[in-house]
This record gives C-alpha cells, sequence and structure tokens, in this order.
C-alpha cells in the first residue's frame, strides 16, 4: 500500500511541475515505486513497464547532452521495447492499456513540451485506472484517478487559461 501511495504522489507531483528535468526526476521516483507494488500484487506487464519507464526516464532527464538523430533512436527503441513486454506479459487484452498509456507517455516525455506531459497525465490516468481497476489495486485505481483530474486541472491552468501572447510584426501570436 506505501508504494502505491508514493507512486501516485510523485506521478501528480510530476505533472504539476513546470519545469521539464524536474518533472522528470520526480517521475523517476513514480516509475520506482509503482514498479514495487506491482510485483507485490503480480501486475507483471505494469511492473516491467515501470522498469523500463525508470531507465526512459533517466535518459530522457539527458536531451541536452545526447545527439538529436540519437535521441530519436532512443524513442524508437524504447517504443520497441514496450511492446515486446506486452508480448511477453500478455494476459490478455489488459495488457494493452499500460502498454498504450507507456507508448503515449514516453512520446509525451521524449517531447520538451510540459503540455503534453500534462495531456499524457490523461491518457495514462485513464488507462492505467482502468487496468489496476482489474487487478483490483485500489490505492493505484485512486492514485490514476488523481492523476487524471490533476491533469485536467494543470492543463487547464497552466495551457489554456494561462496562454501568453506574442506580438511579432505586429501580428498577436498565442
Amino acid at each position: 500500500m506505501i508504494f502505491s501511495v508514493l507512486a501516485f504522489i510523485a506521478v501528480c507531483a510530476s505533472i504539476c511541475i513546470k519545469d521539464r528535468k524536474k518533472s522528470l526526476c520526480v517521475q523517476s521516483f513514480n516509475c520506482f515505486f509503482e514498479a514495487i507494488y506491482d510485483f507485490l500484487i503480480k501486475a507483471y506487464t505494469g511492473a516491467v513497464l515501470s522498469i523500463i519507464n525508470l531507465i526512459r526516464t533517466f535518459i530522457f532527464i539527458q536531451k541536452d547532452r545526447i545527439n538529436k538523430t540519437l535521441y530519436l533512436i532512443i524513442l524508437f527503441l524504447f517504443e520497441i521495447i514496450i511492446i515486446i513486454n506486452c508480448i511477453l506479459t500478455w494476459n490478455g487484452l489488459i495488457s494493452l492499456l499500460p502498454t498504450i498509456g507507456s507508448m503515449i507517455r514516453s512520446y509525451s516525455l521524449w517531447q520538451s513540451n510540459m503540455k503534453l506531459v500534462r495531456i499524457s497525465g490523461i491518457t495514462t490516468g485513464l488507462l492505467y485506472g482502468i487496468y489496476y481497476i482489474y487487478y483490483q489495486g485500489w490505492f493505484m485505481v485512486l492514485g490514476f484517478t488523481i492523476l487524471f483530474i490533476t491533469s485536467i486541472y494543470s492543463l487547464i491552468k497552466n495551457d489554456i487559461l494561462n496562454k501568453t501572447v506574442i506580438i511579432i510584426n505586429n501580428k498577436k501570436c498565442i
């Protein structure tokens, strides 16, 4: 139970942080705690994905130090690993939920745009929430429900209501 609480606190906090690197650092704690929890409840697709996501997050933190072409290859590599994990840990259609959630999240974290990270919090909250309902991981269901709501709130607050207007050549750009 403690690992699920720590995981959802970390993932919700990561969505609310505006700085990408700080957000990814907090996200790495989520991956670690979620992996432990998933192993405890025998949700192996989720557990392996959490470990993959932990490694991915550490690499994505180093974006500025990695060649752009290599960085693109790393994204594709992680997406392929996520698909392979789904095949190897297949437990029926339920295995697609964390797989799709992780693929969307990987792409979003790979980008530098925090708006995409907040949007991926919505999809992750929904897909992983349903996954944990299946495994009766009720604290994680609560956590991903809170992530879903927090992501919507953060998206509205930071990206919809807080648009910056820039004037270029006498034209307004949002």
